[in-house]
């Protein structure tokens, strides 16, 4: 067991290349490892717990003999590790730190006896006999020593040690108000803590503590309800934070590196479309091309004419489309991932342009061209609601995050807010969206988001009555709010798309060419692993797809036969993704499952899709 423990950390420490270059362990190929004949457990020997090191020089430490029955060898440095002051090819690791982040990393995993063999082992202790003499003082609660053995820490400037002295008085003023020694607390406040002249907002509050306790209570620092080991243990590991890793090796320290690791290479992995938890370990990060949906795994053919819109659920268990023969149509994705016609909507006297999930997705709306908003019951298929405006077409709709209201932008050129049963509670007049308009309100309710001109975007500030402009060169098509709320994509009549930051000064961050439109309204949409792609529709009756940090087009899809209008990809499987075409069709896009069996190197993908 503790010699598998060693063979793990060997695993997880190559796989931390990028960040340390943890590639090639010199000086760890254990001694003990080399299969040493013994018929006794392997650790049979006195383990010396921190706290005992007080009684030990930092000398001593390293080189008094211990009894082990694996053999006096296991007490000396291989020959190997002591020639060597780093590790890895390219001697950029200094051993004694490597060794001591595994140490720490084997305490916290509880490995206790093999982080005792290591530090042997290596002849590296994970600390000092000063900084183990101050740990075990804080465990034993004698604070006076404690505060004396921080002046003997050279490394320490004054400031750092003022603050952990700081820390340990105030657990000593703390525990004397638990045992009710008040007259010892306030002593130790008024000669000991405030002549650190530091903190004096938290010097004020534990006084108040000693005049009124139930200010303590309020403070979340009451004595009474102290655990002593508890928080000291808080206490060491606040010290920890405090003091510098050279003195204090950090808590989960190797556990960072690893993830460090994985975040770069996940994050340089161009066709990353899979879960965190399909990362290994065993081998380097990197997605092959077949993880994007890119094989047409079913073809929806429903609607009598041109699909013009479509979109999946927030929960992915549904997809909702809209079309030219004047219908919406409710989809129901199964577990397998089969795509089934599950509700047929019609009431409309025009052709349905949009439509729109409700927060909980439990209801839909449908916005037919410049007529009325339906309002559907998801389960049942019945029509909730119909919202209309004498004399005034309604162009756009959407929920408000609440569930509670819905808004539309006018043929008037207004938008307008009512509640569920219809009633009117705002209107936005004046030049505000455009007769064919995509609109969006963020999570939070307070911003919504309209074409306002033909290059122009409106971000209206419901709350701060302010209004901010995003002004484009060209002729702005439509437009998609990313799901943080962060990033519009905007459609432009030049072929081109622009990802927007709307956080902050707004500006451009990305641009995406290659797709087609001359006539049509053509849409996209954000997608896959924490929407890191790009995917839209095209008048050549392909699907495209970009990788939405570097702009790279990744993928054109061929299948329709007519223009594309617009794509949904899911919002919970990576690895569906959904278009609708003038073909009348609707395509179910999954992963390319013949090349994926067939890719060697891939070692990590997974999809929900059907095969």
């Amino acid at each position: 067991m503790v010699f598998g423990s060693f063979s793990l950390f060997i695993r997880i420490v190559r796989l931390s290349a990028f960040s340390l270059q943890l590639v090639d362990i010199y000086g760890l190929s254990w001694h003990f490892m080399g299969g040493i004949e013994d018929n006794e457990p392997p650790l049979k020997r006195a383990k010396v717990p921190l706290g005992e090191s007080k009684s030990l020089s930092e000398d001593s430490f390293l080189t008094q003999p211990v009894a082990c029955s694996l053999g006096d060898s296991m007490a000396r440095p291989l020959p190997s590790q002591g020639d060597k002051e780093t590790v890895g090819s390219k001697g950029v690791i200094k051993r004694s730190e490597f060794i001591k982040i595994i140490t720490r990393a084997l305490y916290s995993l509880g490995y206790d006896k093999s982080g005792a063999l290591l530090e042997e082992e290596s002849g590296i202790p994970l600390h000092s006999s000063v900084v183990n003499l101050l740990m075990q003082q804080v465990k034993d609660g004698k604070w006076n020593e404690c505060v004396a053995t921080l002046q003997t820490i050279a490394v320490l400037d004054e400031t750092t040690v003022k603050s952990a002295t700081f820390l340990i008085l105030e657990q000593k003023f703390l525990e004397l108000l638990k045992m009710e020694k008040v007259t010892d607390a306030l002593d130790t406040l008024r000669n000991e803590i405030v002549p650190l002249h530091i903190n004096l907002s938290r010097v004020h509050e534990l006084a108040a503590c000693i005049v009124s306790p139930s200010q303590c209570v309020i403070l979340g620092l009451s004595s009474q309800d102290i655990d002593v080991a508890k928080s000291r243990s808080k206490i060491l590991e606040k010290l920890q934070k405090l003091l510098p890793a050279a003195v204090m090796t950090p808590e989960k320290r190797l556990e960072y590196l690893v993830e460090q690791a994985l975040d770069v290479q996940r994050d340089a992995c161009v066709f990353h479309n899979t879960l965190d938890s399909d990362l290994s370990l065993y081998s380097d990060h990197q997605c092959q091309r077949n993880q994007i949906p890119s094989q047409t795994i079913q073809i929806l053919q429903a609607h009598t004419d041109e699909v013009w819109f479509l979109e999946f659920s927030h929960n992915g268990k549904y997809l909702a489309s809209s079309s030219k023969d004047q219908s919406a149509i409710i989809w129901e994705v199964k577990e397998d991932g089969q795509v089934l016609l599950k509700h047929i909507l019609t009431g409309h006297q025009k052709p349905v342009l949009m439509v729109s999930w409700g927060p909980d997705d439990h209801q839909l709306l449908s916005c037919g061209v410049e007529e009325v908003i339906r309002r559907w019951d998801v389960t049942s298929g019945e029509c909730l609601h119909v919202y209309e405006k004498s004399g005034v077409g309604l162009i756009s709709c959407g929920w408000f995050p609440d569930g509670r209201g819905i808004f539309s932008g006018m043929t008037d050129k207004s938008i307008c807010l009512w509640d569920l049963d219809g009633r009117e509670l705002e209107c936005w007049k004046g030049q505000r969206t455009l007769r064919i308009s995509d609109m969006a309100v963020t999570g939070d309710g307070k911003r919504i988001i309209s074409i306002c001109k033909e290059t122009t975007i409106l971000l209206l500030d419901r709350e701060a009555k302010f209004e901010r402009l995003i002004e484009e060169e060209e002729v702005i098509t439509s437009f998609s709010l990313s799901k943080d709320n962060k990033f519009l994509l905007v459609n432009l009549l030049n072929q081109e798309i622009h990802l927007w930051s709307i956080e902050g000064d707004l500006k451009v961050v990305a641009k995406y060419k290659g797709h087609k439109r001359v006539r049509f309204l053509i849409r996209s949409c954000l997608g896959g692993f924490e929407e890191a792609f790009i995917a839209s529709g095209s008048e050549d009756s392909q699907v495209y797809v970009w990788h939405r940090g570097s702009g790279e087009l990744l993928l054109a899809l061929p299948g329709h036969s007519g223009a594309v209008n617009s794509v949904s990809w899911n919002p919970t499987n990576l690895h569906m993704l959904a278009s609708a075409s003038d073909d009348r069709t609707i395509r179910i896009w999954g992963l390319d499952q013949f090349n994926l069996r067939h890719t060697v190197s891939q070692s990590n993908g997974h999809s929900n899709g059907r095969s």
